[in-house]
C-alpha cells in the first residue's frame, strides 16, 4: 500500500519547521492540510509559511484560491489525492502537513461525498435553533437575527458531515505524528506567536482586505481575520481584538486535541524547544522504521 506521512498536533507546535526538516531526510514533497492557507493572501495570519523557509523543498495546495472562492473538504480530497499520487509516481514521500483533522481525514480515508450540495431552508427550526445546532460545531459570531447567514452556515457543516462515518477504511499506508506540548506551555507560545503576527504586519494584511470590502467565508471564519474585522468596523478596541485572536486561537487549540486524540490514531511526540533537532531525529527514527517496512 502506498505510504504518506502526516504531521499535525495543535497550531504553534512547530509542524512547518518539522516537516521541512523531515522532508529533506526522507526525500519528501509537503502538501497543505490548513483549510485556511489555500488562499491566497491570507498570509501572516494563518503563519503560512515563508519561501525561504521551503529550503527548496516543493510544497503544494498553498495559494491555490482566491479569497472569495468558496474550498470545500470536497475540493480539498480530490487535490490532495492527486498530488498523493503525483509525489508517489516521482518515488518521493509526501507528507500531509497541517491541523485541519476533517480535511487530512477525507483526503487518506474512504470518505464519500455528493459533488452535488446538500441546502435545507431549515423552516421547522427557529434562528435560536440554528444558533444552536451551528454551536454544536464550532463557535460563530453570527448574529441570531441574521437568519439567512445561519441557513448558509448550518448547510455548510450539513456538507461538510454528509455520507461521512467514523468508520472508515484508510487508502493508504499512513503514520501520523503528533505533536505536543504541556497545555500552559502551549498557550504562551500561541499568544507570543499573535503579538508576532501583529508585528510583522497583521493589522496591514487584514486592512487591505477590509478596504476591498472582501467578507467571503474564509474572511469571516478565519481567525485573526473575523476579530480585526470587529476592530475596523469599529466594534470593538483593537486591544480587545487582539486578546479575543489569543482566545480564539487558545479555545482551537483545545478542540484540535480533542479531534486527533478521538478520530485519528496518532503517534504523539513532545516538543523539546530547547533542543528541536532531537525532536527531529526522534521523529525521523520511527518514520524511517515505517518507510522500509513493506
Amino acid at each position: 500500500m502506498k505510504k504518506v506521512i502526516v504531521i499535525t498536533g495543535p497550531t504553534g507546535v512547530g509542524k512547518t519547521k518539522l516537516s521541512v526538516m523531515l522532508a529533506k531526510k526522507i526525500n519528501g514533497e509537503i502538501i497543505n492540510a490548513d483549510s485556511m492557507q489555500v488562499y491566497k493572501g491570507l498570509d501572516i495570519g494563518t503563519a503560512k509559511i515563508k519561501e525561504e523557509e521551503k529550503m527548496g523543498i516543493p510544497h503544494h495546495l498553498f495559494d491555490i484560491k482566491d479569497v472569495h472562492d468558496n474550498y470545500t473538504i470536497y475540493d480539498y480530497q480530490k487535490d490532495a489525492r492527486i498530488k498523493i499520487d503525483e509525489i508517489i509516481k516521482r518515488d518521493h514521500v509526501p507528507i500531509l502537513v497541517g491541523g485541519s483533522g476533517l480535511y487530512i481525514k477525507a483526503a487518506l480515508y474512504d470518505y464519500r461525498f455528493n459533488e452535488e450540495e446538500y441546502h435545507c431552508e431549515f423552516d421547522d427550526l427557529s434562528n435560536e435553533e440554528i444558533l444552536n445546532e451551528i454551536k454544536k460545531h464550532h463557535d460563530t459570531d453570527i448574529h441570531v437575527n441574521n437568519r439567512k447567514r445561519l441557513i448558509r452556515e448550518l448547510n455548510k457543516i450539513k456538507n461538510n458531515s454528509i455520507n461521512k462515518t467514523n468508520i472508515m477504511e484508510p487508502l493508504y499506508d499512513i503514520k501520523v505524528i503528533g505533536l505536543t506540548t504541556d497545555r500552559e506551555k502551549l498557550y504562551n507560545i500561541i499568544n507570543k506567536r499573535v503579538d508576532i503576527m501583529v508585528n510583522e504586519g497583521l493589522l496591514n494584511e487584514v486592512e487591505n482586505l477590509f478596504n476591498q470590502n472582501i467578507y467571503s467565508k474564509a474572511i469571516m471564519t478565519g481567525i485573526g481575520y473575523k476579530e480585526l474585522y470587529k476592530y475596523f468596523n469599529k466594534e470593538i478596541s483593537l486591544e480587545d481584538s487582539i486578546n479575543l485572536i489569543k482566545k480564539n486561537s487558545r479555545n482551537f487549540a483545545k478542540r484540535q486535541y480533542t479531534f486527533f486524540l478521538h478520530q485519528m490514531n496518532v503517534n504523539w511526540y513532545h516538543v523539546d524547544f530547547s533542543d528541536f533537532n532531537k525532536t527531529v531525529e526522534d521523529v525521523y527514527h520511527d518514520i524511517k522504521d515505517f518507510l522500509v517496512n513493506k
